[in-house]
């Protein structure tokens, strides 16, 4: 189970902050990156790029990352899908509401660019410790 991260399914509407990301995961992490705009986006290409993990904005125009990730849920094969959230409101209550939906962590942003790979990388590897230590 311990296999390594590769493909990310990243939702975030603002182009400014996607690009550092996208640079940031891609170019400087080696990772396969899919960016979606629109949680429908997402919902429409999860089937067809397998991600091994989610990295979703919280908040969105259409619906926000939490309700991305609740539809997703409903989806066969994708109950499970590890997820990670970013978000500016770094308050612990609404981290805390994050974690309780799921997340392997949250994300605060800013984030720093050049250690976002070895993040997503660290909470993968974690959780398949975790995973592995304790068998369904």
């Amino acid at each position: 189970m311990n296999r390594p991260l590769n493909k990310v399914l990243y939702l975030e509407d603002d182009p400014h902050i996607s690009e550092v990301a996208m640079i940031a995961m891609r170019d400087i992490g080696g990772l396969d990156v899919i960016r979606c705009e629109t949680g429908a986006d997402a919902i429409s290409q999860i089937e067809s790029f397998q991600p091994d993990l989610l990295l979703f904005d919280v908040m969105l125009p259409d619906m926000d990352g939490p309700q991305t990730l609740d539809k997703i849920r409903n989806l066969s094969g994708f109950e499970k899908t590890p997820v990670v959230f970013m978000t500016a409101k770094a308050q612990v209550q609404e981290q805390k509401r994050y974690m309780e939906l799921g997340a392997l962590t949250v994300i605060v942003k800013p984030f720093d660019a050049m250690m976002l790979a070895v993040q997503l990388r660290s909470v993968w590897s974690a959780r398949a410790s975790v995973s592995d230590a304790c068998p369904a």
